[in-house]
């Protein structure tokens, strides 16, 4: 048995507008302790009619979250899938469908339970004194090799997972006649890249430009699908947890790592939002610092959401415009 999240702490009464009778599908959500894990969590324990749990390789935790669920009387679902390889993604279509009683997802929360290890995008590692130039050839071959690889897996993950879901679950809502909300996870880092994750921090401003692009490919269906992302701090994972005790790292933007009931509940608050409020935008979540202190536990925090909007600011080049190329 893997899993050891405090269930009773993603209970959340007063706020399941957002997910209460929905059929949700949560991509990324089989890892213990994970983000996917706790947004499945909230949806389940507060009222969703279906909960799908999909993950690739962590089987073992994604199971046991099915498990818990059913204990709870949630009607969950495991979904194993590769979405970055689409006959794999499109095989699960039929499946989900039969699990959500014949009828499309209508709450989809695209989530990915990866991120990098590190490494700095531009720059070769250190020489090693007495080593040959071989041997550092070698090494640093090997490293250009994996860490590059970390990012492909990242980049394929967030945005060609994110867009063929998007493709496929949003086709399924049109097709269907069923309105349908799409939730897109990205990160602070989309906006404010730290080192050292290159491939995140561009895989996450990518995700940002999903739901334009999605509204405007519907066309006169558009009204049928609501969209909106996150950008989320730092929140304790197991990836996450080995720079809970770094403030170089998490303290760039708040005063401790959350944790993911605490996101949880900021997200179920924004969730139970109406879908004309929501539609379309960019959330980002801030963590300040609260007035009172704890001198025994973690400092307490106050979460608060941020709209943000990315403006597109286009000025003429002077030079050019003063002597434009025509052409006849």
């Amino acid at each position: 048995m893997t899993y050891t999240a405090p269930t009773d702490r993603f209970r959340f009464d007063a706020l399941r507008g957002g997910v209460e009778g929905k059929r949700v599908l949560i991509t990324g959500a089989g890892k213990d302790g994970g983000i996917g894990q706790a947004m499945a969590l909230s949806a389940g324990l507060n009222g969703a009619d279906s909960v799908g749990i999909h993950f690739h390789r962590s089987y073992e935790d994604g199971f046991d979250l099915v498990d818990r669920l059913r204990d709870e009387g949630v009607h969950a679902f495991p979904v194993q899938a590769d979405v970055t390889n689409l006959r794999d993604l499109w095989a699960i279509r039929s499946y989900v469908i039969d699990q959500m009683g014949g009828l499309p997802p209508n709450l989809v929360i695209c989530n990915s339970g990866l991120t990098e290890s590190g490494y700095s995008l531009g720059r070769t590692l250190r020489p090693v004194e007495g080593e040959s130039s071989s041997l550092r050839r070698a090494r640093v071959r090997q490293a250009f090799i994996e860490n590059l690889e970390q990012s492909r897996l990242v980049l394929d993950t967030k945005v060609d997972g994110f867009l063929a879901s998007t493709h496929l679950w949003a086709g399924e809502a049109v097709y269907a006649g069923e309105q349908a909300q799409f939730v897109y996870v990205s990160s602070r880092q989309a906006v404010d890249p730290g080192p050292a994750v290159p491939g995140y921090a561009l895989s996450n401003w990518a995700v940002l430009q999903l739901p334009s692009v999605l509204k405007v490919n519907l066309g006169r269906s558009a009204d049928l699908v609501t969209c909106f992302t996150l950008l989320l701090p730092f929140v304790r994972t197991g990836m996450t947890n080995e720079y809970a005790g770094n403030e170089r790292v998490f303290g760039r933007w708040q005063p401790r790592m959350l944790e993911p009931c605490e996101m949880a509940e900021a997200f179920m608050a924004l969730l139970a939002r109406p879908t004309d409020e929501t539609d379309g935008a960019m959330y980002e979540l801030m963590v300040n610092a609260a007035a009172e202190t704890d001198p025994v536990g973690p400092p307490p925090v106050e979460l608060v959401w941020h709209r943000l909007a990315l403006n597109l600011d286009e000025q003429p080049v002077d030079w050019s415009a003063a002597e434009p190329l025509r052409f006849t």
